[in-house]
């Protein structure tokens, strides 16, 4: 037991260092680091229980990492409405318009989708994995103004993206990753009296399936998913470079492919405020993969942005969930 409690605190020690370091090798410890959290605590109660001093171990590294990585768990719960005051944002990786059930993949989804999304009646809304062919009609007609990013690469449709706003957008640009069909676009967009710059980001896709891990050779794929971490370290170094170099107050969005817990994460939030942390409740889980939980898609906002609400959804559409925050910006 000893032995196994070790390990399981060596193993949280590292995912504790990954958000400082550039080896994109520890990347993947982050992603375990609820379960870590759990065995770890597992191991304080069986020491405790059983008065013995080694609970010491599991303690020492819990209270480490929570003063390292925060939690992810949220309490707070808030839950005002919107108020003239107040702008609200959606974020939806939509899959394409597809269902997320590989042998429903001809259905389109995107009557499902803006139904929903005009339902909660955002007044911003970000889309991942966007494709316009799919929304027909007076679909989003209270949405005037937008920005997208679009490319079509060696004759295969790009990983699209695009913001909808019923304020208007005075400036808009695409951020380019190299060698991917990731990206991200912005938008300035005018509330009030005041300019904030809106950002709508698709980070390196793992690009992994349960039913890989059966098909492929385990060396191959640690090594592509090595090189996505890669990527998604390098993306994320190019997004912090831009957020530095706004005119505005920024807000930042989408799927960013990797946890809170993650360098990526701790790149771009920076002295943003992660809007779940601050207004969320539970465990903000955004997809699941082989059945297990994770909080990928996420939403920054600038310090001085009053952050009211934050709301997890479950629609069971895409292989994502939708999210939406809704803040208070302060007039200068």
């Amino acid at each position: 037991m000893l032995f196994l409690n070790v390990i399981v605190v060596f193993c949280l020690f590292l995912a504790c260092i990954v958000p400082y370091t550039s080896i994109a090798s520890l990347a993947f410890i982050s992603l375990t680091v609820p379960a870590l959290v759990i065995f770890n605590m597992l191991f304080f109660l069986y020491w405790l229980l059983g008065k013995n001093g080694y609970f010491l171990l599991s303690l020492s590294v819990l209270v480490y990492g929570y003063f390292t990585l925060g939690s992810f768990i949220a309490f707070n719960g808030k839950n005002e409405g919107n108020t003239p005051d107040t702008i609200s944002l959606l974020s939806y990786n939509s899959l394409g318009f597809h269902s997320k059930n590989h042998l429903e993949w001809d259905k389109i989804t995107s009557p499902e989708v803006i139904k929903f999304v005009e339902g909660e009646n955002p007044d911003i809304i970000y889309f991942q994995e966007f494709q316009p062919i799919y929304v027909k009609g007076d679909m989003l007609k209270n949405y005037p103004f937008t920005a997208k990013k679009f490319e079509v690469k060696e004759g295969e449709s790009s990983k699209n993206l695009a913001i909808f706003s019923k304020y208007e957008i005075v400036e808009h640009g695409e951020l380019k990753f190299p060698n991917t069909f990731n990206g991200g676009v912005y938008a300035d967009i005018v509330f009030k009296k005041d300019t904030i710059r809106f950002y709508n980001l698709h980070l390196e896709s793992l690009s992994i399936r349960p039913n890989y891990f059966k098909r492929e050779r385990s060396d191959k794929l640690f090594v592509r998913l090595r090189d996505s971490f890669d990527k998604q370290e390098r993306q994320s170094v190019l997004v912090r470079k831009h957020i530095n170099n706004s005119p505005y107050k920024v807000v930042v969005g989408g799927d960013f492919n990797n946890t809170q817990f993650s360098k990526v994460y701790f790149n771009i939030k920076g002295n943003l405020k992660d809007t779940f942390l601050e207004a969320g409740r539970g465990y903000g889980e955004t997809i699941k993969f082989w059945k297990f939980p994770f909080r990928i898609d996420m939403i920054l906002t600038d310090p001085s942005i009053e952050v009211l609400s934050h709301k997890n959804y479950k629609i069971n559409i895409s292989d994502h969930e939708p999210i939406m925050a809704t803040f208070k910006i302060p007039h200068q």
